[in-house]
């Protein structure tokens, strides 16, 4: 279930007569619990409340108190061992009359009216999986305002079929977002009468429910037309109470598509909710996937939280105008100055969807405009910020509407809150018509024409002839002159996951630039348009990017072209879990990468610490992988920089499967020739190591060939090998033909052992897997290995360190880590280590060993699940961790920011290159 469908559920029970003894199954319901989990909490197979109520272990303690008893038994509840050994994580009391509730882990606590509790399920979503933000679940007017109007839309839909084709979904869309603004307008004044276009359409058809849609015309019409002139028109006498809008809303086609009795219902049960609540930035956000087929079952996926919209709003600018307020204090003509210099500020987000990063922004100018009124004695000025400089595209129609309804919902509320509602009424009608937010492609468009650096008119200007994008209005900015901030959260996508038209966009951008384009991010095109943009106009810009793009491949690609434009990175917020409201979603990990051409400000490098705290830190320079150090090109080495052992990629037997076995086809040809035994070892690659799966090879020296084929089993093998081999189209294939019985690349074998380590490891384990083999194992060509290597170069890979430098240079697959031995290993810092110090950390590395031992058979996968690692292998870790960081700064590194920051510093002071000629130091390989 989807918040959504929840939040419809609890509303639905609180609605229905209280039955004391259902009411805690039906709230468990309500929540997604399943059939089975609630028969067996009724049969109290694992009911186990120890005051009598219903306890789901890890979930919810639930009790029904007598009448008047709620608090009581609220004590009851939460003194109760039963809560504590289940680890519940709410407990809730209610005798149908009051309600009242407790999360256990932060304290925050409900009490409310029976009738009232629907209005705070977002407080219970963890109940269903679903771990969201405050925001969100504080604003139940918002998720129940769009899971009401998708079931209006879906409705429409079904009754309408035409309404949903390519044609028509615009007209559908801007349908939408007219009657999103008649159920604002009504509850807050800007209609004459509250309520005015709900209860007209429900008089207007309540003998007749299928003319719902002649009615909504009729008042479409009234709205686009100005009052001198309806009487020339066919605007229906009793629409004539509806005021004016125009700005664009109403004009063009009035059509409507038709109501079935259930669609009225539908409509009027929206114009029933209190509209004033509502949150253009979370509102805005969640009614964008209403439209979008795909997304409707995710409602709230692209909802983006005001804390994590500030990470990108503050340093970009909105620190500085505070800054500068603060020194402004009582100063009238500094206020004045800075009030003149903010109505000047454009903001631009090129992937604006529907306008979260815009409004929240325009939200916040104006809170600090109205202090600035506030100290001058003018506290009901009319405000100098317009919305036209406040600017987006967006690909999709739908949100593009939203967007610029959402940027007229919150100039409302903020007139309304600042200056009083009867200012506010008084300017708000007829809208603007002008159209600042433009549909179509931000890859494609010319962003000098959307946002232009002085007062010009705005056309739109495209490459794309077949999109037919919303009519767009000549704009010009009402302020001349200014500074350009551009912002947004323009989509990821990595290489592998674009689509030929997004490839194609990419190659329109970097195409004469570079002849590695195809490796980059899709939102590296976003970075690239900014940093041309910049080369005209006096702006910064600040994107939210998958952390990819500063790592591995695609930093060399992409920032060297950045950097040729004239910009630097002047703030960076490393990698953080980006979340939203969708069910179990727990984040893409994402950085946000703050651009400007000023090289005298500041630069701002903000990190997590482990504890979940952020920390800033002002930097002399953000290098491209966001840590403080020279611009660095950390280039493949052929050999270690830091004098360890030598790894190499493991054996490829390029053998049509010939010299490869399974565990039982391997048993079988041993028991039928026992001649066999002596040539069969291990074979062992990522997923072999990793998940414990046992595979076996065929391994004969060239000495033991002679022998060896005196087995038929293997003889018969060989002659598969020699066939695959000579039917190849590559020539060094067919080289090898005639010899059958080796692997066609052999890096090595360890005559004692060998350390493994796998291509490819998932990101969400604590550290990189990393392994002893037998000398009975051969390692094949899907891992890296070091053959008979000091056991303290484990100690190196199983560190944290380690882990971290190689999810900086070499990249992921996908969203897990890559291994590299000639990017990662051999270009890994590390200071000149003593005997103590090797003596230490293989003393580590053997404990990390034993740790891993006492659990067996428990696989790698198995040991490094993050929720279930074994205490004592995590403290193995850890130790290890103490004694290797402890060799680079004496104690342990605060957070990963400074573990970066020192590796980079090392690496730069061990690598023999010079500086080339834009600064950046090259590794000499």
């Amino acid at each position: 279930m989807n918040a959504f469908e929840i939040e419809e559920a609890i509303s639905s029970l609180a609605q229905q007569p209280f039955d004391a003894a259902e009411f805690p199954f039906l709230f468990l319901q309500a929540f997604g619990a399943k059939d089975t989990t609630l028969r067996r909490l009724r049969s109290g197979d694992t009911n186990k409340s120890d005051v009598g109520g219903v306890l789901q272990t890890t979930n919810i303690h639930i009790k029904v108190s007598l009448p008047g008893a709620v608090t009581e038994t609220m004590g009851q509840l939460k003194a109760s061992p039963g809560t504590s050994r289940a680890k519940a994580k709410f407990i809730l009391a209610t005798d149908g009359v009051d309600f009242q509730a407790e999360d256990l882990n932060s304290g925050e606590v409900i009490v409310c009216d029976f009738s009232r509790f629907p209005e705070f399920f977002g407080f219970f979503l963890p109940l269903a999986g679903i771990s969201t933000v405050k925001q969100i679940r504080e604003s139940s007017f918002d998720i129940k305002a769009t899971g009401r109007l998708n079931r209006l839309y879906i409705e429409l839909l079904k009754d309408n079929p035409e309404w949903s084709t390519s044609a028509r979904r615009p007209e559908m869309n801007h349908f939408m977002a007219r009657l999103i603004f008649c159920f604002f307008a009504e509850d807050t004044d800007i209609f004459t009468k509250e309520t005015l276009f709900t209860s007209t359409v429900e008089q207007m058809t309540s003998k007749a429910p299928t003319e719902t849609h002649v009615v909504i015309e009729g008042v479409f019409k009234a709205m686009n037309t100005r009052p001198e002139d309806r009487a020339d028109t066919d605007v229906p006498r009793w629409a004539n109470v509806f005021p004016y809008v125009n700005g664009g809303l109403f004009s063009g086609s009035t059509k409507v598509p038709v109501f079935s009795k259930i669609a009225r219902s539908y409509l009027l049960h929206i114009g029933g909710l209190d509209w004033r609540k509502i949150n253009p930035d979370i509102f805005g956000s969640m009614i964008q996937a209403v439209a979008d087929d795909d997304e409707r079952g995710s409602l709230g996926m692209h909802y983006t939280s005001v804390p994590n919209i500030l990470k990108v709003l503050n340093p970009l600018f909105l620190d500085d105008l505070r800054e500068k307020l603060e020194e402004a204090g009582d100063n009238s003509r500094k206020l004045l100055n800075l009030r003149s210099r903010m109505s000047r500020i454009r903001v631009f987000d090129p992937a604006c969807g529907s306008g979260n990063f815009l409004v929240i922004a325009y939200k916040q100018i104006r809170e600090i405009e109205a202090e600035i009124n506030r100290r001058r004695g003018e506290p009901e000025r009319r405000t100098e910020v317009p919305l036209t400089n406040f600017r987006g595209i967006e690909l999709r129609d739908f949100p593009a509407e939203i967007a610029r309804l959402a940027l007229i919902i919150a100039e409302y509320q903020c007139d309304v809150l600042y200056r009083g509602q009867k200012e506010a009424l008084a300017e708000f009608l007829p809208l603007d018509s002008k159209n600042w937010v433009t549909c179509g492609n931000a890859l494609e468009l010319d962003w000098l024409s959307v946002c232009p650096p002085t007062g010009t008119g705005v056309r739109l200007r495209s490459d794309d002839l077949f999109r037919s994008p919303l009519d767009q209005a000549e704009i010009d900015f009402d302020n001349e002159g200014g500074e350009t901030y551009i912002c947004g959260n323009p989509p990821y996508l990595g290489s592998k996951w674009q689509s030929e038209k997004q490839k194609s966009e990419l190659q329109t951008i970097f195409g004469n630039r570079t002849r590695s384009w195809k490796s980059l991010d899709y939102v590296a095109g976003w970075f690239m348009k900014a940093a041309d943009y910049g080369q005209y106009t006096d702006s910064a810009v600040a994107f939210v990017a998958t952390n990819s793009i500063c790592q591995g491949v695609q930093v060399p690609i992409l920032w060297p072209l950045i950097s040729k434009t004239g910009h630097e990175i002047h703030f960076a917020h490393t990698s953080f879990k980006w979340a939203n409201l969708a069910s179990n979603n727990a984040g893409v990990t994402v950085a946000i990468v703050g651009l400007a051409k000023d090289r005298s400000a500041p630069k701002r490098l903000y990190s997590l610490q482990e504890g979940g705290a952020t920390i800033v830190k002002e930097a002399a320079n953000i290098n491209y992988y966001l840590v403080d150090g020279p611009n660095i090109d950390i280039l493949p080495s052929k050999m270690s920089i830091s004098n360890c052992a030598y790894m190499d990629l493991g054996n490829m037997p390029k053998d049509g499967g010939n010299l490869l076995l399974t565990f039982d086809e391997a048993q079988k040809a041993m028991e039928a020739d026992p001649t066999v035994a002596p040539f069969v070892y291990d074979f062992v690659g990522s997923q072999e190591f990793v998940k414990g799966i046992v595979r076996r090879c065929l391994w004969i020296e060239d000495g033991q060939a002679e022998v060896a084929v005196r087995s038929s089993f293997i003889a018969s093998r060989l002659q598969g090998v020699r066939s695959m081999r000579m039917e190849s189209d590559a020539e060094s294939t067919r080289a090898y033909a005639d010899r059958p019985h080796r692997f066609k690349q052999i890096q090595g074998r360890g005559e004692r052992y060998s350390i493994v380590v796998p291509k490819v490891t998932s990101e969400t384990r604590p550290y990189l897997p990393v392994g002893l083999l037998s000398s009975h194992s051969i390692v094949s060509d899907n891992a890296f290995a070091m053959y008979d290597a000091p056991l303290w170069n484990l100690s190196l890979i199983a560190s944290r360190l380690h882990l971290v430098w190689v999810a900086t240079v070499c990249g992921k697959l996908e969203t897990r880590y890559r291994y590299s031995n000639t990017l990662g290993w051999n270009t890994f810092p590390v200071p000149d280590l003593t005997e103590k110090n090797k003596t230490d950390l293989t003393r580590c590395a053997e404990d990390i060993l034993l740790a891993r031992e006492a659990h067996f058979p428990a696989t790698i996968a198995d040991l490094y699940d993050p929720e279930e690692m074994p205490a004592d292998l995590k403290a193995a870790h850890d130790r290890n961790d103490e004694v290797l960081e402890a060799i680079y700064i004496g104690r342990r590194f605060r957070n990963d920011t400074e573990r970066l920051e020192k590796l980079f510093e090392l690496y730069t002071k061990m690598t023999s290159g010079k500086p080339t000629k834009s600064g950046n130091i090259k590794m000499k390989a």
